[in-house]
């Protein structure tokens, strides 16, 4: 590459470098968050159920995002998309307290609904890793989160912050003092957590934050994996893509991102998504040298649908299932034991996942080693043409 080539990328580079931290500082779009438990529950009709739904409803310029929250069952969040700023929920709550029971959710008018995505937490998996390899095998009697005991939400919820806790407790002597937690979050507008891993979430998109805190395990080396499950429309396809990037700000030592997405059949296009980076933690207070990486297999389509009843109640037209295991630990870290706790974090959204562009502190370190020297150059060239000029001038000849 000849000087003039260089200088000419140089400085296209540092414009495009300037740019990107302009629009880093762009205000994103808004919605209108608002949330209700138990929506249209009057209990002069029917007995208090023994778990709760939670309804969350973010308001969009000309669309509307309708999540729940409901521990019927195996727990699930259940995402419906409309393109409507008037669309409701509707809860036959006669029908829908009772066991497997089907079409006591919907959102209207039905026309309006784009698209319909739930994550339902199947089975908590432990298993022996005697070998310390953290292969999942020699799997001890799974634990499953539809017999749990799941809390009340309606001592959790909270209005201000859009966020509810849910955490329940297998009828076992292992969490006599434990429990599993899945601490729900929505967003009025695009940030992240302080936090790590620091997920970046936008308004289309609401995060759980998934931890397993106090079980005493059932063995010297216990490990866990979760069973998670999707149910969408008939007509959709899973797949779990990586991306990398080139910057680890947010979550140190962490360069990629899995993201569990939802297409059409025969085409590529992204409806919906779980994303998470492969990373978990062993203490409450995320850091560094608690880190612990994760790792997942790929989608299996299933039958029949799981056992929630979010997904009864809503999904009533041969819904398509699909599943995959998440695990933590790799060969050689601590074993659960070692803390008694394991956190990591997912986000769950319509569309394309957000994705990490360069920090403001990158783009600043960046821009100061490379635009640096072209400022230097560009200046020493300035003095020079100047200086040449008043020689010139000054009618200064060479002495031969």
């Amino acid at each position: 590459m000849s000087r003039a080539e260089a200088l000419s990328f140089s400085v296209l580079f540092c414009v495009l470098l300037r740019a990107s931290g302009f629009m880093g500082n762009g205000v994103s779009f808004r919605r209108k968050v608002t949330l209700e438990l138990n929506p249209g529950l009057k209990l002069s009709n029917v007995a208090p159920p023994e778990f709760d739904l939670l309804h969350v409803r973010a308001l969009g310029e000309n669309d509307t995002l309708h999540f729940f929250l409901c521990s019927k069952g195996a727990p699930a969040v259940l995402l419906v998309h409309t393109n409507s700023t008037e669309s409701s929920v509707q809860v036959d709550w006669p029908t829908f307290v009772i066991l497997n029971s089907t079409g006591g959710l919907r959102v209207e008018p039905e026309s309006s609904v784009q698209y319909s995505r739930a994550l339902v937490f199947t089975r908590l998996l432990e298993y022996d890793d005697v070998n310390n390899t953290a292969e999942p095998q020699d799997f001890l009697p799974p634990y499953d989160l539809k017999d749990f005991a799941w809390s009340d939400l309606n001592s959790t919820v909270d209005y201000t912050f859009h966020a509810a806790l849910l955490c329940g407790k297998a009828h076992s002597s292992s969490f006599s003092n434990g429990s599993l937690c899945l601490d729900f979050s929505a967003f009025e507008l695009e940030g992240r957590e302080e936090a790590w891993p620091s997920l970046l979430h936008s308004a289309n998109s609401s995060q759980l934050r998934v931890w397993l805190e106090g079980v005493t395990p059932r063995a010297n080396q216990s490990r866990f994996s979760l069973e998670l499950q999707t149910v969408s429309e008939a007509g959709f396809q899973d797949r779990v893509d990586v991306q990398h990037f080139i910057d680890d700000e947010y979550t140190p030592s962490i360069f990629q991102v899995s993201q569990w997405v939802s297409s059409p059949v025969n085409s590529s296009s992204v409806r919906g998504f779980v994303q998470w980076k492969p990373i978990a933690y062993r203490k409450l207070v995320p850091m560094l040298e608690d880190a612990t990486p994760c790792r997942n297999s790929q989608p299996v389509p299933l039958t029949p649908p799981p056992p929630s009843g979010l997904i009864s109640a809503y999904f009533t037209h041969n819904p398509v299932t699909s599943g995959i295991n998440v695990s933590f630990s790799l060969a050689e870290d601590p074993f659960y034991g070692s803390t008694k706790f394991l956190s990591w974090t997912i986000l769950i959204g319509m569309g394309t996942p957000p994705s990490d562009s360069f920090s403001p502190l990158v783009i600043g370190i960046m821009a100061v080693g490379l635009c640096t020297p072209l400022a230097l150059i560009v200046v020493g060239g300035v003095y020079v043409c100047i200086r040449k000029r008043r020689d010139q001038q000054l009618g200064y000849q060479p002495i031969n």
